[in-house]
């Protein structure tokens, strides 16, 4: 029972009601999104929908010409649609009372002290053109004699706030883990299939059917939730990059308590900061004593920029205030490319895990000067090439200034936004290439970039960086060790060197994981 049921206040102490949007789908054989559908085609269509009851203490029956009313505004119709049972609970005895094109239906009046019940569905998520708050009106008419409108004598209403669609940080338990078979990746899937294994959480692998050859799981899709108090399911954000994965969101994870949303880009140029490693969300932070107990979303952004209604979607939210990060430094344009998150069991409980080549040529001239510099990175490989010969090439250390710049400048905004100290921030020994592009100089990673790790609890599957090798050990992966296991993580590294790395990319880009939901209740939020 909602107290204070006619409007709506965040916070702890807050009131109103709360709506899911029904965009998961009940049938799993020619799947549709519910909230596309016009009727209930199953019971279990009733638990995302909220349960609103009217309750009526009179007489036996209304006076003549008296009769109860719903009521929508137009713009709600196109947000909410309101279902009642008729007499019994046969499932095509459910009708919807307003809705689409129904702005108002009257109501059956039961007489004396009744409880009718009614089921409210969410249709659309809070968006730049909708705050996601929904009022459903009732009024008891009565009539004012031929040609007069009827009259209300009294009135009533509820105020319901639609969900919002939620991230998960790294920081929250993994659930299932997803990554792309293609014919060039199975040494890269099996060390996926043992990590994941050893972790005790599922995987989920899309084949070449369903792929076409497109391995950029992280790129394609982004998994959320929605919660109300009655129910909460997972919700996944498909991107308007739509390779060759396009299908798979729709095809392979929408179904019952799965949900699917998407945006589309409206005359506008998909680039590739619309791929989803290029979204990506904080831990929760506290900052200048203002709370955000669900994260930030973290975007990047410049000259080429992530699609408007994206954007405007996630501003939307409301619930983990972006933040826009200078990402078109890289050819490819992603945070994910230079940051990450992992666990800590101290200070905030993460770390913010930033590529750095400072620190990487840090590790470079200590090999030199203890005279390791005729040792070899990328050793067995075609790219092999000297300590010595890397400390030489002075247009890679002017591309890795520049790049530490961007990349510092990134790191004041996070520190800023994120409320962060720089204990709070470790930096991985990384490098870069700049290339020259027609649009200007951008960069790449010069070896497999570590920071693009995959994270599962305290273990991490980090990109395999064939760096230099000391004793038989590569001296780039006993460094990150050793910035790593005293935070208790444990480090796995993987070969993504061909599959991934020469095509741009990294383990974390091409993986996605599913993880379970925050325990912090989106409604308690101060805003």
């Amino acid at each position: 029972i909602i107290t204070k049921k006619g409007s709506w206040k965040w916070g702890p102490n807050g009131h109103g009601a709360i709506l899911l949007v029904n965009c998961d789908s009940e049938t799993t054989n020619k799947k549709t999104l519910d909230s596309e559908v016009e009727e209930i085609r199953k019971v279990s269509d009733l638990q995302d929908m909220s349960k609103m009851i009217l309750r009526t203490n009179g007489p036996a029956e209304l006076p003549e010409g008296y009769k109860l009313t719903m009521h929508i505004s137009q713009t709600t119709s196109e947000n909410v649609r309101v279902f009642r049972p008729r007499t019994n609970l046969f499932l095509k005895d459910y009708i919807m009372v307003v809705g689409t094109d129904m702005l108002t239906q009257k109501v059956p009046y039961l007489g004396g002290k009744t409880e009718l019940e009614f089921f409210v569905e969410g249709l659309r998520f809070p968006d730049k053109d909708f705050d996601g708050l929904i009022t459903i009106n009732l009024s008891l008419l009565e009539p004012c004699g031929k040609g007069f409108p009827e009259t209300p004598v009294f009135t009533d209403k509820v105020v319901f706030h639609i969900s919002p669609w939620i991230m998960t940080p790294n920081t929250l338990k993994p659930v299932e883990v997803y990554v792309c078979s293609t014919d060039d990746n199975h040494s890269f899937l099996k060390s996926i299939r043992n990590l994941v294994e050893k972790c005790g959480y599922k995987l989920k692998i899309c084949y070449e059917y369903m792929n076409r050859g497109d391995r950029w799981m992280q790129d394609e899709l982004e998994f959320g939730y929605i919660d109300s108090p009655h129910h909460q399911f997972p919700v996944v954000l498909d991107s308007p990059r739509d390779g060759d994965l396009q299908d798979f969101p729709y095809e392979s994870i929408l179904g019952p308590d799965f949900g699917y949303v998407t945006r589309h880009a409206l005359n506008e140029e998909v680039s590739s900061l619309d791929s989803f490693g290029n979204l990506e969300v904080s831990p929760p932070v506290t900052v200048n004593g203002k709370s955000y107990p669900l994260g930030r979303i973290i975007i990047g952004v410049a000259g080429r920029n992530m699609t408007q209604v994206v954007q405007d979607f996630l501003w939307a939210q409301k619930v983990q205030a972006p933040i826009a990060l200078y990402s078109d430094w890289l050819v490819v344009g992603h945070v994910d490319e230079f940051m990450t998150f992992v666990p800590a069991p101290d200070r905030k409980k993460f770390r913010l895990l930033l590529a750095s080549p400072d620190a990487g040529y840090k590790v470079f001239k200590s090999l030199q000067n203890n005279g390791h510099g005729n040792a070899e990175m990328f050793s067995g490989l075609p790219e092999a090439i000297s300590v010595n010969e890397i400390l030489s090439d002075k247009k890679l250390q002017a591309g890795n200034r520049y790049v530490q710049n961007c990349i510092d400048w990134n790191r004041d905004v996070l520190k800023k936004e994120l409320g962060l100290d720089d204990e709070d921030i470790i930096d991985l020994p990384i490098l870069f290439q700049v290339l020259e592009e027609k649009k200007g100089a951008r960069a790449v990673a010069y070896y497999p970039d570590m920071v693009n790790m995959i994270v599962l609890g305290d273990q991490l599957g980090i990109p395999k960086p064939f760096g230099p090798k000391v004793n038989g050990r590569c001296a780039l992966e006993t460094e990150v060790r050793s910035l790593l296991e005293p935070l208790g993580l444990k480090c796995t590294f993987i070969d993504d060197f061909a599959p991934y790395h020469k095509l741009l990319g990294e383990v974390h880009c091409g993986s996605n994981v599913l993880r379970e939901a925050s325990p912090f209740k989106w409604w308690n939020l101060e805003l």
